[in-house]
């Protein structure tokens, strides 16, 4: 699977100086260093490299300042990283390549230097956003077909932890979630119940997402 190969291309990006969460806005890795404003890393991963790749590559270049695929090198020596035209073609769209061995070691086949196309500031202020407010790394990336650790999911958790021993008043749920107001009120997930002006409590629901992501009770 893709997660097998987060850990690893974190583990680069991060000795690059990026501190990097996974799934963040649909993409498998985003890291951001201190500066400010942040430099923007995106990388995308695949068990093999192919057309998808670069799709996916595109499509992130507009929200970042640098974009990278990377995926397992193959076994036989045969796999597009040793294709000539595919290398070439990522030099040219200023795609840089990332190829991970069986033991875990990164290798840059072709690094990310050249201009990137205009900049989609809407989007990449979102994605920036999402990755700054989210708590810890709780996904791997490449992660798909089940629910995503987003931030919010994570405030919906910190309002159902202050709840699950008895009901509470908004401003102190806000203690473990800044947002409690917007959360409990539109009640996106089902977990909260409204029992009296500015008080709620915790339905079954909300008992069984306590067990089910605990990994999202992050303070």
């Amino acid at each position: 699977m893709e997660t097998s190969l987060y850990q690893p291309v974190k583990a680069f990006l991060e000795k690059a100086g990026y501190v990097v969460k996974g799934e963040v806005g649909g993409c498998d890795l985003v890291g951001l260093n201190d500066e400010d404003p942040p430099v923007v890393v995106v990388c995308e991963l695949k068990l093999s490299f192919n057309l998808e790749l670069i799709l996916q590559a595109i499509d992130r270049a507009s929200i970042s300042d640098e974009v990278w695929i990377a995926a397992k090198m193959s076994s036989r020596g045969k796999g597009r990283e040793t294709d000539k035209r595919f290398r070439d073609l990522c030099r040219r769209l200023g795609i840089g390549m990332l190829g991970v061995s069986d033991n875990g070691d990164v290798n840059v086949i072709v690094s990310s230097v050249s201009p990137m196309p205009r900049k989609n500031t809407k989007r990449r202020s979102r994605l920036t956003r999402e990755h700054q407010r989210r708590k810890g790394d709780p996904v791997l990336g490449g992660t798909n077909r089940t629910p995503l650790m987003t931030a919010y999911r994570q405030q919906a958790l910190g309002c159902a932890m202050a709840l699950s021993n008895g009901p509470l008043r908004v401003r102190d749920v806000r203690l473990l979630a800044p947002d409690a107001g917007k959360i409990l009120q539109s009640n996106v997930y089902g977990w909260f119940e409204r029992l009296d002006r500015g008080v709620y409590g915790l339905t079954v629901a909300g008992h069984e997402a306590l067990v089910r992501w605990p990994q999202g009770n992050v303070v």
